[in-house]
């Protein structure tokens, strides 16, 4: 019964995502121009990537805080008990964009100043492990030949 919520959400997320994939492919067919699946199916899996959560556990987020599904998920199997209690997102692209955890990536879309007073009020450090912020500051890409190098 531990893992049943997080089965749970991952199977819903995973229907839903379906569901969002095939009802944009529908409207686009509809004007006569054809997508691959795989590029509408990138955004998508971005936009519900991310958690609300609701009870922290014993694990020191607050309730409310948004993160990666990802990161609870890792987090909840190192706690065994009192784990991380979470309601699933679907985030628009640009509130998906400025959730990112890079802060340079970020204030590359949109807001910039508030992005980058936020960031610099918090205090945060952005570590540049994404594409998007390693080609914004010239420097190679975490990919191919440039992967090993990270």
């Amino acid at each position: 019964i531990q893992f049943i919520h997080a089965k749970a959400v991952r199977k819903a997320i995973l229907k839903i995502q379906k569901i969002i994939v095939e009802e944009v492919q529908t409207i686009y067919t509809l004007q006569g121009i054809s997508i691959s699946d795989k590029h509408i199916e990138i955004i998508v899996r971005q936009m519900t990537s991310k958690v609300r959560i609701t009870s922290g556990g014993s694990s020191g987020l607050l309730i409310g805080e948004i993160v990666d599904l990802l990161w609870i998920e890792k987090i909840n199997r190192d706690l065994y008990a009192n784990q991380v209690h979470y309601d699933p997102l679907i985030l628009g692209i640009t509130k998906t964009c400025l959730e990112t955890s890079s802060f340079i990536s970020a204030a590359s879309f949109q807001e910039t100043i508030r992005v980058l007073t936020q960031s610099a009020v918090q205090n945060k450090l952005d570590f540049i492990c994404g594409l998007k912020e390693n080609v914004i500051l010239g420097h190679l890409i975490p990919a191919g030949t440039g992967f090993f190098s990270f």
